[in-house]
Order: C-alpha cells, then structure tokens, then sequence
C-alpha cells in the first residue's frame, strides 16, 4: 500500500504544540522518498510559524518524523527516554533496527540534549490542559501517541502506534516492529484513549487526507481538521 507522511499542530487560544518535524529534501533524495513540500511550508499555510514554535512533540526517531532541527530554533523537544536509550544503545548494533534511523538526527538531538532543549517523559504525561503524551512502544521502544481534546472530542494521533487503518483492523502490524507484542497491545490501547475507533488519526495512510475535511478550499489536498468528524467512505 502507498503511504502518505504527516506532521500536525495542535493549537488552543494559549499555546501551540507541533507533533513530528518530517523530513527534509535531502533526506528525501537519499531515500527515495517523494517531497512534496517542507513541513514547515504546510504549517506556515496554517498559520503556524515554524520559527516561533515552543513545543515540539518528538512521536520516535525514525527518519522521516525527526528531521527539520534547524527549522524550529525556539522548540523544546518532548521524547520519551526510552527512546534516547533506544537510539544510542545497543539496538542501533541490529541490522533490522537501525536502517529507519539517521546517526545524524540521533546526534542532533543528542547535541539538543546539552542545549537544554529536551523535555524528557517517562511513559503517560499530561503538557497542558488538553494535551497528553501516552508511550506506547513496539514499533520503537520509546513510541509514543498523542491525545488532543477538541471539540469533537478526544483525538488521538497515533503516528506509528498504527501506520495504516488496516493494519488495526486486521490486527496485522506494518512490519518495520521492534517487539510484536506491544504492538499488538498498542492498537487496545489507542481504542481505549480516543472517544471512538473513528477518533484515531492514522500515522501514515492516505485516507487521512481523503476522510478528514481540508482546513479551506485553498487547502485540499494539503491540510485536513481532526476537530472535524471523518466522513464515511
């Protein structure tokens, strides 16, 4: 199946959190990857400025949700320690594992670590009112989902806690897996966080941009609303 990739906002009256940073041109061309723009031309079309960004949730280390540092000089990067561990332990010696990850996205935030720029958590967090971090591990060992209250309700983004809807539904994972096992458990768990099955956001399936509403006309095909029910296909 064809993946899409994503990166997401969430904004209130007081605070905005961005959720992944995507990947870069060069990273793109190194991996054979298709970009269609950069992370931070998308946010800036809805009205988030990259350059001011304050809090930036890091879901794991894979390459195509860390990259892009440069571009958020003011974030503070909340990650999970696990996954720091994960990522400069003995793992990254796996010839499975390590292919997903850049040694120079994991440098850089290692380097972002000595700057003072990382906001550790230790499994389920709560940022602010409406917001929380919630570990759910198997695809990496420190994944974790992100649960935003909106105004239809509880919304969680999954990122890689679930690639595709597919993948949940048939109970069958995307098989880049670091422990099966919690990936399975993953799926209860996403279902338990978020108000409905219909309140999960898929970490990398197109149906996203095709069920969710765009944030305008300008914007189809660019920028959908979670706030907004998905339409049933």
């Amino acid at each position: 199946m064809p993946i899409d990739y994503f990166v997401w906002a969430a904004v209130s009256d007081a605070r905005t959190f961005v959720i992944d940073m995507g990947f870069t041109a060069e990273m793109a061309e190194k991996r054979g990857r298709t970009l269609l723009r950069c992370p931070t031309e998308g946010l800036a079309a809805i009205g988030v400025d990259a350059g001011t960004v304050a809090d930036l949730i890091v879901t794991h280390f894979h390459y195509d949700h860390i990259g892009n540092f440069d571009k958020f000089p003011k974030a503070a990067f909340h990650l999970q320690d696990r996954e720091m561990a994960f990522a400069t332990g003995r793992h990254m010696l796996d010839p499975k594992i390590k292919p997903s990850f850049e040694v120079d996205n994991v440098v850089g935030m290692v380097r972002h670590v000595f700057a003072e720029r990382v906001v550790f958590h230790d499994g389920d967090a709560d940022l602010a009112p409406g917001i929380s971090l919630h570990h759910i591990g198997g695809h990496t060992d420190g994944m974790q989902v992100v649960r935003v209250n909106t105004r239809r309700g509880n919304v969680v983004v999954a990122s890689d806690a679930c690639h595709l809807y597919a993948n949940m539904e048939t109970r069958n994972p995307y098989p880049v897996i670091f422990e099966i096992d919690k990936v399975l458990a993953g799926y209860d768990r996403l279902k338990e966080l978020a108000d409905t099955p219909d309140h999960i956001v898929a970490g990398h399936d197109p149906l996203v941009m095709e069920i969710y509403p765009p944030v305008s006309d300008d914007l189809e095909g660019i920028a959908v609303r979670l706030d907004e029910p998905p339409r049933k296909l």
